[in-house]
């Protein structure tokens, strides 16, 4: 463990993309620490720019813009979680099946029909299927990425069994199942949990595209999308409202890919 850290310690982006993360998580479990106004009440004037009492401002209806941004923080979070856990279980899953059984041929070939639809218009479908609404926009974001969580693990998968210390358990009398679940699963997984910290920060940003547009959260709902979706037509007045939200959102994602890529770079 002291090892890591060291290790870690001299990469300074890798270091402020992991305390980025760890202030949007502290700020997801817990707002109340970084904030104790109501997200949802409009209690002061319309359109105040930034101030020390309110430190981006407020929208146009006088609710205070940081503690949204704050709350909405879970939303985000919550939503880009589920979205990739849908992504790595169901992709690891159908991974495993197309490198280890015949059925290889059909998942791919579904695979790449999934990856020849725009992800917008795929989530779009799904959201059309299952209805508005936070939950549902995070399972169509998960359901955009399952193809490519699927393709990488059946790469892996396929490399992994033919290494010579699965060879050697098959030799040894082990069954498939037991070959499959203690050697191939666990040494196929590190650039599969590499690639769901990257589908983090698209999840983040796919979400923020579906409130944007009106499909994922409903009003009032402190999300980000629809933060910036309901000071579009202020742009021009009270830059605050889009710029602020906006660069929360560029700042995790940003720190989600650097860490992706981090471990990626390790995963060589």
């Amino acid at each position: 463990m002291n090892q890591t850290v060291r290790r870690i310690s001299h990469y300074p982006g890798v270091v402020v993309a992991l305390g980025i993360l760890a202030l949007a998580l502290l700020a997801a479990l817990f707002p109340h620490i970084f904030t104790r106004l109501d997200p949802i009440s409009g209690t002061f004037e319309p359109l105040l720019p930034p101030s020390k009492d309110n430190w981006f401002g407020t929208d146009s209806v006088g609710r205070d813009v940081y503690s949204r941004v704050i709350y909405g923080t879970r939303e985000s979070l919550i939503g880009a979680a589920l979205a990739v856990t849908i992504g790595i279980v169901a992709g690891t899953i159908l991974g495993l099946i197309a490198g280890t059984t015949r059925a290889d041929a059909v998942i791919m070939r579904i695979v790449d029909v999934l990856l020849s639809i725009p992800a917008l218009l795929l989530s779009l479908s799904v959201i059309i299927i299952l209805g508005f609404g936070t939950t549902n926009a995070a399972i169509a974001v998960g359901v955009t990425s399952v193809a490519t969580f699927t393709r990488l693990a059946r790469s892996q998968v396929i490399s992994v069994a033919r290494s010579e210390f699965v060879e050697a358990s098959y030799a040894s009398g082990s069954s498939p199942l037991a070959v499959l679940i203690g050697h191939i699963l666990p040494n196929s997984l590190t650039p599969v949990l590499a690639l769901a910290a990257m589908q983090c920060g698209s999840a983040i940003l796919q979400l923020a595209t579906l409130g944007f547009l009106g499909y994922g959260a409903p009003p009032p709902t402190p999300e980000w999308g629809l933060l910036i979706a309901d000071a579009r037509d202020y742009i021009a007045t009270s830059w605050w409202l889009t710029v602020l939200p906006g660069f929360v959102i560029i700042a995790v994602v940003l720190a989600s890919n650097y860490l992706s890529q981090f471990l990626q770079k390790e995963a060589n």
